[in-house]
């Protein structure tokens, strides 16, 4: 990112974008500039006619974060003060926290409160920053120029009815100006200064400000005592199925947690949240696959033996000091597997950033495509006599527009160095020659042509000879060119991902959809077509957002859907700091939004009350609500 740092430093930099993502899904994440705000991470707006920038999701596309509601009073933890000219319209501005050194990197939660009297339609906030870079923003457009931040509405948000409130925010690096802000609507306007006195909390494992001589001798209590590795968990499928070994057939259902992508070099939260009970309420809340986003060049600094270092709260995760990165991947692998649940690793990006899955394709100039095989056949080997890690998504969202030419994803028969579906079977080659175990997950791009004869090279640069699609959402190259593994097709998953309104209001959406017009419009032809002609799984790689509209309509009918044919799926996502979908938690990733969780829950994997596990012996969870393959019937 800065050539000018060294590796660990610039670990510390790069999670400036931290929260994005991410996904991933993301994900995937589509917005402008808060597209599946990553998507979290991360994801950008992914849309046929328009540039791109993703949540979920997706992210600056940013990542938007859920925030708690604050008092409009001067606190201690950093809400906003000074004078406001227009009583009753006013910006809450919170620091909610800081990390890492030259420059500190700040996440700030804001809330534009309406109480004037009259509705708000469309409005702007500047802050004076000084200088500093923006890392993220959701939930709005954003921009510095000469030392000011001015984030103006999204479409979506620009309307505050009288007596309500919106929240957006943003990651700021090295902000050293007064903070005070101006906000605008109409002839309404507000001043006011944001403290800066937040909880301050170091994520960086090497800072030199913390002594960490006392923690690292704290005993690990949370920890669960980690079985040995077993090899008798892998899976194949048959038809639009996947089976165990047994010939049971298995439902995967799961989340997305984000940050080994992003430059945390671990899970996004562990700021906050402690690690060993963050894994073990996901197993216990029911989600047996855990899909971990990671950069092909954090695995492969792994691979030269130089592990950087991880950011992390080391109060809140003492055990975890003096570990580096891929000790603490380890780790996660083996409590893991103490739970009962299984892992899938998915090459969000090639390098780490958290922005990295706007990049359209699996190779930069940094990291070429043989490097990222290379990262994919180290991890396989690496871990090929552990069943935990059961399943390789080979890349997230490889997408691309017509004009972009040969930086665009394309699927054909070519051996063109961007022909994804070429490279798809070069990369599942390079796994399996390491570990034939594995399940290999394979995404879509974002077009495809409409007339394969005419245009089966992709040389076209005019979008309508083109179907478009979420970004790895659209298979519909596989009617004509499927992805051939050789031997080992029965170890290959289809893995669309998809998203709503929110996320981007794709032609699909306009006007009074519904399942059928889903089905019709955007499902069907572009990968369900793959289940229905049975010939292969399919697993949905990323979906989700807000338990609001306009995204709970299509959210409910993907539910539907997943449910009434047993897609599996992982969920985007679990991080809070995901800008266009939110998170499984809130903003302190230790509470758990029990009405999204609620509504997820119906398409988890249960028999008889309990929830349905992926390893033969493990029951999934510690809570007793869980049990393991062995005790289930299995979906046939």
């Amino acid at each position: 990112m800065w050539n000018s740092l060294d590796s660990s430093k610039k670990a510390l930099v790069v999670a400036i974008a931290v929260t994005v993502i991410v996904g991933g899904l993301s994900a995937i994440f589509f917005l402008s500039i808060g597209k599946k705000t990553d998507k979290g991470e991360e994801n950008a707006t992914q849309t046929a006619a328009e540039a791109t920038t993703e949540s979920g999701t997706g992210d600056v596309s940013g990542t938007v974060t859920e925030t708690t509601d604050e008092t409009t009073e001067t606190t201690q933890d950093g809400a906003t003060s000074g004078s406001t000219d227009s009583t009753g319209f006013y910006a809450e501005i919170k620091e909610e926290e800081s990390w890492g050194d030259a420059p500190v990197n700040s996440k700030y939660s804001i809330k534009i409160v309406n109480q004037s009297g009259m509705d708000v339609d469309g409005w702007k906030l500047t802050v004076n920053v000084g200088n500093a870079t923006l890392g993220d923003g959701w939930n709005g457009n954003y921009s510095i120029q000469g030392g000011v931040l001015t984030i103006t509405n999204a479409d979506y948000n620009g309307q505050i009815a009288n007596g309500s409130n919106i929240e957006i925010g943003m990651i700021l690096a090295g902000a050293d100006g007064d903070m005070t802000y101006e906000l605008t609507a109409g002839s309404l306007k507000s001043t006011g200064t944001t403290t800066q006195d937040a909880q301050q909390q170091n994520n960086n494992s090497s800072s030199q400000s913390q002594d960490n001589s006392s923690a690292a001798n704290v005993p690990n209590a949370g920890a669960l005592n980690v079985p040995a590795a077993s090899t008798d968990d892998w899976l194949h499928t048959d038809g639009n199925g996947i089976y165990d070994s047994n010939g049971k057939q298995v439902w995967l259902t799961g989340c997305n947690w984000f940050g080994y992508n992003t430059g945390t070099n671990t899970f996004d939260g562990l700021w906050n949240s402690d690690l060993n009970t963050s894994l073990q309420a996901i197993a216990d809340h029911g989600f047996n696959l855990l899909r971990i986003p990671i950069s092909a060049e954090l695995i492969l600094q792994w691979k030269s033996g130089k592990a950087p270092d991880a950011n992390f709260n080391q109060a809140t995760n003492s055990y975890l000091v003096g570990m580096n990165s891929l000790e603490i991947f380890d780790y996660v692998v083996g409590q893991c597997r103490a739970n009962g649940m299984k892992i899938m690793l998915d090459i969000h990006s090639a390098e780490t950033d958290a922005s990295g899955h706007n990049v359209n394709l699996w190779y930069t100039d940094k990291i070429t495509e043989a490097q990222y095989r290379e990262a994919l056949a180290w991890m396989a080997e690496r871990y090929a006599n552990d069943d935990t890690i059961i399943a390789f998504d080979l890349k997230n969202e490889p997408h691309g527009k017509p004009f972009e030419g040969d930086g665009a994803a394309i699927w054909n028969n070519s051996k063109d160095a961007n022909n994804w579906k070429y490279e798809a079977e070069q990369a599942a080659a390079a796994v399996l020659a390491k570990n034939p175990n594995v399940l290999i997950m394979v995404e879509g791009t974002e077009i495809y042509p409409i007339d394969i004869k005419a245009n089966g090279d992709f040389s076209s640069t005019n979008e309508k000879d083109y179907y478009f699609n979420w970004w790895g959402g659209n298979l519909r190259g596989v009617a004509d060119y499927p992805v051939d593994l050789g031997k080992y097709n029965n170890k290959l998953v289809y893995s669309p991902h998809d998203y709503g309104p929110t996320v981007y209001e794709q032609p699909w959406f306009k006007g009074n959809y519904n399942y059928d017009t889903l089905m019709k419009d955007c499902w069907h032809d572009n990968w369900f077509y793959i289940y229905e002609n049975k010939t292969a799984p399919l697993l949905i790689g990323e979906w989700g957002g807000y338990m609001s509209e306009p995204n709970i309509t299509w959210m409910t009918h993907m539910r539907t859907l997943i449910g009434t044919y047993h897609l599996n799926h992982t969920f985007w996502c679990y991080n809070a700091n995901s800008g266009d979908t939110g998170g499984l938690v809130k903003d302190d990733f230790v509470t758990w939004d029990t009405e999204k969780y609620d509504f997820v829950k119906e398409v988890l994997w249960q028999e008889n009350g309990k929830f349905v596990g992926l390893d033969h012996k493990i029951p999934l969870g510690t809570a007793g609500n869980g049990i393991c393959l062995d005790d289930a019937k299995g979906l046939k």
